[in-house]
Parts: C-alpha cells; sequence; structure tokens
C-alpha cells in the first residue's frame, strides 16, 4: 500500500518544484508530442484553458506560450489564484 502523503511532504514538494507533486516540462513535452504523432493538427485551431496556482512558474503555460504558434492554437488561457 502506498505511504499517504502529510502536510509536511507536500509542503517540502511544493518548495522543491523538482519532485513529483509537480508536472515537469518534459513531461508535458513528451504527452504533447505523443498526441501530434497521432495527429498533427491535434491542437491546431483549439483553446486551451489552464487553471494553475501561477501561470509565471507553471510548466503547462510555459509550454503552451512557448509553443503556441507550432501547436496552432487560437489561444492560450491562463487563470491563477495569487499573482507572482
Amino acid at each position: 500500500m502506498a505511504k499517504k502523503a502529510s502536510n509536511t511532504q507536500l509542503h517540502q514538494a511544493k518548495i522543491a518544484k523538482n519532485d513529483e507533486f509537480y508536472t515537469q516540462y518534459i513531461d508535458i513535452q513528451k504527452e504533447v508530442e505523443a498526441y501530434l504523432e497521432y495527429n498533427p493538427d491535434k491542437f491546431r485551431g483549439k483553446v486551451v484553458y489552464n487553471n494553475c496556482d501561477d501561470p509565471y512558474e507553471s510548466n503547462f503555460f510555459r509550454y503552451f506560450v512557448l509553443n503556441f504558434e507550432k501547436l496552432g492554437l487560437k489561444q492560450l488561457i491562463t487563470t491563477s489564484y495569487k499573482p507572482s
């Protein structure tokens, strides 16, 4: 049985952003590229809604903003509950 994460462990994961608590950029890249191998136009003309803690720290925001034109996105919407 997997060990239940304590609040302390989650807090430590938040501080150490390379922890599995946060999705790594390379994992996002691999997953999106798998979709693109299947269908190169998968994201073309689409709106991506990204709900995150802080868009300037989010690897999802970073990936989609850096690849906006390559993916052919129509719009990228990012919301957050706190400013950077």
